[in-house]
Parts: structure tokens; sequence; C-alpha cells
């Protein structure tokens, strides 16, 4: 499979609303359970740091995307972000989550933010593998932090320190 990394457009919404359904649907995803509307998606991601993969020959066919969200509006941390990567599940195990993150990591550098941090519930395990490939380290778990259907859930959180940014 032959793919791009792009910048993320608003026309890519529906099939990055998809993806995003599809990692919803896991249970293991995220504590969202349900999918919101492009405007309330764009007003609380950075406008920069978004991207989407898309097969080469079409490009408004997504396979995965990431982007950043600001960790907090105070200025000492302008740096920091957490990270979202949601690959579609016909994508899966195709290199595309890497090739996504490794392009954010660029990106998120580039606009000077020096760490990436990630809340991931510990079966996710794919995505934990992801993180740790891509230079992100276990910081600690945050234990019971939510719930989701009725039931505690705990969140590893991990982090990565830009080399380029300080």
């Amino acid at each position: 499979m032959e793919y791009s990394i792009l910048p993320m457009l608003p026309e890519h919404w529906p099939a990055v609303r998809e993806i995003y359904g599809q990692g919803i649907a896991t249970g293991n995803a995220t504590f969202e359970t349900d999918l919101s509307d492009w405007e309330k998606w764009d007003s609380i991601h950075r406008k920069d740091c978004r991207l989407v993969a898309v097969e080469t020959s079409n490009h408004h066919n997504a396979l995965g995307w990431a982007a950043l969200t600001p960790v907090s509006s105070r200025h000492v941390y302008r740096g920091v972000a957490e990270v979202s990567v949601y690959v579609g599940s016909s994508a899966r195990g195709r290199g595309v989550g890497t090739a996504l993150m490794q392009a954010l990591i660029r990106e998120s550098e580039a606009a000077g933010i020096w760490t990436l941090q990630a809340g991931i519930f510990p079966e996710n395990t794919s995505s934990i593998t992801l993180h740790k490939s891509c230079g992100f380290r276990e910081v600690g778990v945050r234990q019971k932090i939510g719930t989701q259907k009725g039931v505690w859930r705990d969140v590893l959180l991990l982090e990565r320190r830009s080399s380029v940014v300080s």
C-alpha cells in the first residue's frame, strides 16, 4: 500500500471522523464515547501539527491521522502537547502509525514543541509499542483516572522530550 502524509484539511474530516469512530469502538483508544463535529474537534486541537495519511492514488481515502492538543493555556506549557494518533482498521500493522508519528514529531519540533505526552490505556499494547519505538518513555500510571461504561480505567502516561527543541 502506497500512502502519503499530508497536512490535514477540513475536507479530510469525514474520513478522520470515521477512523476516530473506529478507535472509540475498540474501547481501548479513548475515554470519548461520541464523535464530535468538525467545529468542536478543530477548536481543541492545534491548528498546526495535524496530519493525515492518505492513499497516494486517492487523497480522499484517509488511512490514519495524527494531531496535537495543547496541555494547558499557560505560557509555561506552550511547548508541551498531547499526541493523538489513529489508524483505520484496514491500514493497521502496515507502518502507517509509525510514519504518522515520525512526521508529527518533525512537525512538532518545527513548531517549537519540546515535550510530547500521551495517555494510553495499558491494554492498548500496539499504541504503547508505537510510542516507545518513536522515543517515548513511561512516566507512570494514573490509576483509576476515569470511568468508561462504569469501570474505572488506568492510563499509562508516556512522554517524549525533543533533542532539537530546548
